[in-house]
């Protein structure tokens, strides 16, 4: 009867440990994906960022016809000066802006003519491939964080904390035909 009774403690004990174990392991992993989150999230400004200046750029190059300037440095200033709620709109925006411009006839040959017209183009289509890439990360970091928040593990101990579950960032960012044709 002792020893029954000293096995099924030692089992209960176990199965506690290995419990409280998975527990942590699920704890660090939700932490982790966290922290991906973030990074991708700052990641993701940083990129959204780099193509307004780099659209402000070429809007102040004087390569483009004053309209033209002004509507994208519009765009680009209203992207990023943005409040968190209007922020997906506004980057939309800028995107339909700038496939506008970028689209329009002879705007390869206006940027050959000016003297740092190819570094300008070079640096806007890597700024528009960064903003494509860094929102599907984070989308993907969103989307992943989301499921393990759901799992019933996390919510019965409230692993996620009170975290409300991450949001996918939704905007048009198409690039331009003319920077992808090339």
């Amino acid at each position: 009867m002792t020893s029954t009774l000293i096995i099924v403690v030692a089992v209960a004990l176990v199965a506690v440990v290995l419990f409280a174990v998975y527990v942590s392991w699920r704890a660090g992993r939700l932490d982790r994906l966290h922290i991906r989150l973030e990074t991708a999230q700052a990641a993701l400004d940083a990129a959204l960022l780099r193509r307004a200046a780099v659209c402000l750029e070429l809007a102040g190059s004087r390569i483009l016809d004053p309209a033209t300037s002004l509507v994208l440095a519009a765009a680009a200033h209203e992207a990023r000066t943005a409040g968190p709620d209007e922020r997906e709109h506004a980057e939309s925006d800028l995107s339909r802006a700038l496939r506008v411009v970028v689209d329009q006839e002879r705007f390869r040959e206006k940027l050959a003519e000016h003297p740092s017209g190819e570094a300008l183009l070079e640096e806007l289509d890597t700024a528009v491939a960064k903003v494509v890439y860094s929102r599907r990360f984070y989308n993907n970091a969103a989307a992943v964080t989301r499921t393990a928040q759901r799992r019933w593990l996390a919510r019965a101990l409230h692993l996620a904390g009170h975290t409300d579950p991450p949001r996918f960032f939704d905007i048009d960012d198409e690039p331009p035909d003319a920077l992808t044709a090339a």
